[in-house]
């Protein structure tokens, strides 16, 4: 019986979201299980970018790397935009996503620019002015 058991909590089950008080906020995509499952190909390959020989392999054939961990067209095309907002609609994780921002030089100024829809000097500007307030 407790073998059985066992088997039984081994085997994959599809995930059911979770009915209870889910939170949002306006402009900002949830990473719940549907998220996780849905970019875990994107976020597999980012995670690969922790080792210089990938963030290398990558930059020397971004098609391929692509392929090699199955991207589907909306990963790709994220990917390839550069655009963070694109690759947390295609199920990124902001915490893998970042290493594939390193890659390409973008810092946390220009991230926060794309996420407000401004330029990176209004972006720097915002943060100055929040800091005079202080």
């Amino acid at each position: 019986m407790m073998t059985h058991l066992l088997i039984e909590s081994l085997k994959p089950r599809k995930l059911e979201s979770m009915k209870t008080n889910k939170h949002t906020i306006p402009g900002t995509p949830l990473f719940d299980e549907h998220a996780a499952q849905k970019g875990y190909a994107l976020n597999k390959m980012c995670y690969s970018f922790n080792e210089k020989a990938n963030r290398d392999a990558f930059l020397a054939d971004p098609d391929g790397y692509m392929s090699r961990y199955g991207l589907n067209a909306e990963q790709r095309a994220a990917i390839e935009s550069k655009q963070v907002l694109a690759l947390l609609a295609a199920g990124g994780n902001a915490y893998y996503l970042a290493k594939f921002a390193g890659i390409f030089g973008l810092d946390m100024q220009d991230i926060g620019a794309q996420q407000t829809g401004v330029s990176k000097d209004a972006f720097k500007a915002k943060l100055v002015a929040a800091n005079d307030q202080c």
